[in-house]
């Protein structure tokens, strides 16, 4: 899908529509179907509300992550309705791969800037497929089993999507009944899906092993590190580690480096575990997206990870004597250019769009 807005230049009137016409990028159903003839002011009304097609040109990265958290909502608000959702999901799942393929810096800027649309829930699955597929492509996975991991993630929650804003909400402190809800919820996501015809046992193993721990200490089975699947434990770092640099009701977002720091302890896998090595080098403690204060005084914003000589690209926004009038590239191998910290959106009181750091792609 590469469904955009479109304008009364794209449409050829007195001419067959070469593609469905749209009221809004969500929406299930065409206003306006392929082949259909367009008089001149027929859509008059409708292009100065928006009006979007799939093109078949692609549109920013930002526009396609939304596009399939969008279209991820419907599918796993249906699912209880639905018998054949294993093609759906898979072809969701494909479309995040392709997406995150095209700038894999501004998929995961969007996460630490926020710029995914939708519930926490949604949200959450979402950015913890784009961590996933990642990190699987960077182990050496063959596709079909990136495809696999990367379903599995976005689906991880399935059963809790009605109810996750409760938890979301809350401040922090559970009550017996939701912890049960709580332990519950693989083995619940895991019928739910069988029910909506997953049959991929990998798939649905990843789903009930995602919150397991290598000591024991996680659920619904308490598993050992050599019981779970290095798939599930990926899924499970993924989900720890997005929960991490989110920011609930009850506490702030952690900062990237301090959320990759925590990672590996509180779920007890070792900093020489390739999966938490795949961390350190594919995301790193300063990933794109994170604000960050430079050693000459400069804050700005990450816009790349680093590359073979471990540098990194940094937009500089706002100078030791105020907001700079345009962004300064700069590169933290470059003299008084070092990353000092990085810093909290309240704190680098930064004002940008994706669009001014990563350009086209990044636009909405």
């Amino acid at each position: 899908m590469a469904i955009r807005r479109i304008t009364l230049s794209d449409i050829a009137f007195g001419q067959p529509l070469a593609w469905d016409i749209f009221s809004m990028p969500s929406a299930l159903r065409p206003l306006i179907e392929k082949g259909k003839l367009v008089a001149p002011g027929q859509l008059d009304d409708w292009l100065s509300s928006g009006l979007y097609a799939d093109t078949g040109v692609p549109g920013s990265v930002l526009q396609g992550l939304n596009q399939i958290n969008r279209r991820l909502e419907r599918t796993l608000m249906a699912l209880r309705e639905q018998g054949s959702a294993d093609t759906e999901l898979r072809s969701i799942a494909q479309e995040l791969i392709d997406t995150l393929e095209r700038q894999p810096d501004i998929a995961l800027a969007a996460i630490f800037l926020n710029q995914i649309a939708g519930t926490y829930a949604l949200r959450h699955c979402t950015e913890a497929a784009i961590v996933v597929c990642l990190i699987a492509r960077a182990l050496g996975k063959a596709p079909p089993e990136v495809l696999i991991v990367t379903a599995a993630a976005l689906t991880m929650n399935v059963g809790m999507v009605r109810h996750s804003e409760l938890f979301h909400g809350n401040d922090g402190v559970l009550s017996s009944r939701e912890r049960d809800t709580l332990r519950r919820h693989p083995g619940d996501c895991v019928a739910l899906l069988r029910s909506a015809g997953v049959t991929d046992e990998h798939w649905l193993e990843l789903v009930l092993l995602h919150h397991e721990n290598d000591d024991g200490t996680g659920y619904p089975e308490g598993r050992l590190g050599s019981e779970i699947a290095q798939n599930a434990k990926l899924i499970a770092l993924a989900d720890r580690y997005c929960a991490l640099v989110s920011a609930r009701n009850y506490r702030r977002s952690l900062l990237p480096p301090m959320a990759l720091a925590r990672l590996a302890s509180e779920n007890a896998v070792s900093v020489e575990h390739p999966i938490v090595q795949a961390f350190l080098n594919e995301i790193g403690p300063y990933p794109p997206g994170t604000l960050v204060r430079l050693d000459n005084s400069e804050m700005g914003v990450v816009s790349s990870r680093r590359d073979g000589n471990g540098a990194m690209r940094v937009h500089a926004l706002r100078g030791a004597d105020g907001p700079l009038p345009l962004p300064r590239m700069r590169s933290t191998d470059q003299e008084g250019c070092a990353i000092v910290e990085a810093l909290h959106e309240d704190d680098a009181k930064l004002r940008f769009t994706m669009q001014l750091i990563w350009g086209e792609l990044a636009s909405l």
